[in-house]
């Protein structure tokens, strides 16, 4: 697979899991769902992964901290705040803060990491933040100001930070593990600290109308698209890699006219192609001399 490829596998795997978390907000509570997707998670990939890591057992012994940082901020904060997001901030407003984070993962790898943002990456997150800006507002971007910002916002704001941060370490530590290893620590980790918050909280029991939203949260959007991400990042960097989460809102609004029979209006063609344009600006290499 092309390191291109990795994260657009997973950026279409969110996109449906977005479908998955409206419906999940009236179906289950959401740390319910987080604790649930991720037990799941834990024991399939124990299935497969389970020897590697027991065999690399000291490798993990050694890096376990890293591994508990990366696994609270890419499963347990970044994904249980989203979940709680949604239940009090508009879906404009969910859409401008998610076109933030290729900015935020830029601006994070030059003050933390030190790191050169090339002027093409930069310039490609620019492209695609207009774009996605035309696109949530429905081609009237004064609209985006008179939203008034709710408690949600400011949760969003902090798991879009984590996921950043989570994209920045996970390149710059680089752990002595395969991916898949590396992933079910992390979701090991993950499992341990929405433990206590699942257990203080209003539990609900599983059904069969939640069930198939836990399965898709535990599987494709725990399993395949941390995995696709932690594959692009390696390759592409974390910076690189977020101009891909600008093709969220994007992919969301073509399943909504698929499936949901929304209808697609000029905005959602002006919005998109700038968002898609941003990524290919962004993802283009210099030349080298």
């Amino acid at each position: 697979m092309t390191s291109s490829l990795a994260p657009l596998c997973a950026v279409v795997l969110w996109s449906g899991n977005t479908i998955v978390t409206k419906a999940a907000a009236v179906a289950i509570q959401p740390a319910s769902i987080v604790f649930y997707r991720w037990l799941l998670a834990f024991a399939l990939l124990s299935l497969f992964a389970g020897k590697g890591v027991w065999r690399n057992r000291q490798v993990v012994a050694r890096h376990w901290s890293k591994l508990m940082v990366l696994g609270v901020l890419g499963m347990a904060v970044y994904q249980g705040l989203a979940y709680q997001a949604a239940l009090t901030t508009s879906a404009i407003n969910m859409g401008v803060l998610v076109s933030l984070a290729p900015l935020m993962s830029a601006l994070l790898a030059c003050a933390i990491a030190r790191e050169a943002v090339p002027a093409r990456t930069l310039a490609g997150a620019l492209i695609s933040l207009a774009g996605l800006f035309w696109l949530t507002s429905q081609g009237h971007p004064m609209r985006l100001f008179q939203q008034s910002l709710t408690p949600g916002d400011a949760l969003m704001l902090v798991a879009l930070f984590a996921n950043a941060l989570y994209g920045l370490l996970l390149k710059r530590w680089a752990l002595p593990l395969s991916t898949w290893q590396q992933l079910q620590v992390q979701v090991g980790f993950g499992v341990l600290v929405t433990l206590p918050v699942w257990l203080m909280s209003p539990i609900s029991p599983i059904t069969a109308s939640n069930a198939p939203l836990i399965l898709y949260a535990g599987i494709a959007a725990s399993i395949g698209a941390p995995f696709f991400w932690m594959k692009g990042v390696r390759h592409l960097g974390a910076p690189k890699a977020s101009l891909y989460l600008n093709l969220v809102p994007v992919l969301v609004a073509v399943v909504a006219c698929g499936v949901l029979g929304e209808q697609l209006h000029a905005y959602h063609a002006v919005g998109g192609g700038l968002a898609l344009l941003g990524v290919g600006v962004g993802l283009r290499l210099k030349r080298v001399n």
